[in-house]
C-alpha cells in the first residue's frame, strides 16, 4: 500500500530507487522565478523552459488551472510542472493565489502519468509556501489523488 513518507531533504534530490516524479506547483501567469523552481532551475533548465513556452503558446495548448506538464529531466526522473495557483501575490491580493480545485485535478493527472511511468513522486510542500496554501488541505488531495491509486510520495522539509 502506498504511503506519504516526510524526510528532510531537498526534493530536487530524491531519495529512491527506480523512475521518480518531482511534482511542484506553478502560477498561472508564466512567472517563474520564485521559490521551489528556483532550485528546479539551478539543476535542470527544461522545466523552466517548457513552462515558459507552454505558457508562451497557450492558446495553442491546455496551459491552465488545473493542467500538469511533465518534463523528463534525465532516464529516471521528470518533473511535473502542476498549474495550481492563480496569478502571484502581491500587497494589494486579497488572499492567497492557491486554487485547491486546481490543485486536485494537477495531483489526478500526476497520479496518471506517475501509474504509466510506474514511478514514486517527490515534492515540497506544494501549494504552501508562495501560493499561500495551507498544509491541511492539500494533504488529504494527496491522499485522494495519489495514495489510492497507490503512487507512494515523499514530501521533502528542507533542514
Amino acid at each position: 500500500m502506498a504511503q506519504i513518507h516526510y524526510l528532510q531533504g531537498d526534493a530536487t534530490s530524491p531519495q529512491a530507487k527506480g523512475p521518480k516524479v518531482i511534482a511542484h506547483i506553478c502560477n498561472d501567469q508564466g512567472g517563474w522565478g520564485k521559490g521551489f523552481v528556483l532550485a528546479v532551475s539551478r539543476r535542470w533548465p527544461g522545466p523552466e523552459a517548457a513552462y515558459r513556452s507552454w505558457h508562451r503558446d497557450r492558446a495553442n495548448n491546455d496551459f491552465g488551472l488545473g493542467a500538469t506538464q511533465l518534463v523528463q529531466v534525465s532516464p529516471d526522473k521528470w518533473v511535473a510542472n502542476m498549474i495550481g495557483q492563480h496569478g502571484i501575490k502581491t500587497g494589494r491580493s486579497s488572499g492567497p493565489p492557491i486554487r485547491y480545485e486546481a490543485v486536485d485535478q494537477c495531483l489526478r493527472n500526476l497520479a496518471a502519468y506517475a501509474a504509466e511511468l510506474k514511478a514514486t513522486v517527490h515534492m515540497p510542500r506544494i501549494g504552501c509556501g508562495l501560493a499561500g496554501g495551507r498544509w491541511d488541505r492539500i494533504e488529504p488531495l494527496i491522499i485522494s489523488q495519489l495514495i489510492s491509486s497507490d503512487v507512494s510520495v515523499t514530501v521533502y522539509d528542507m533542514s
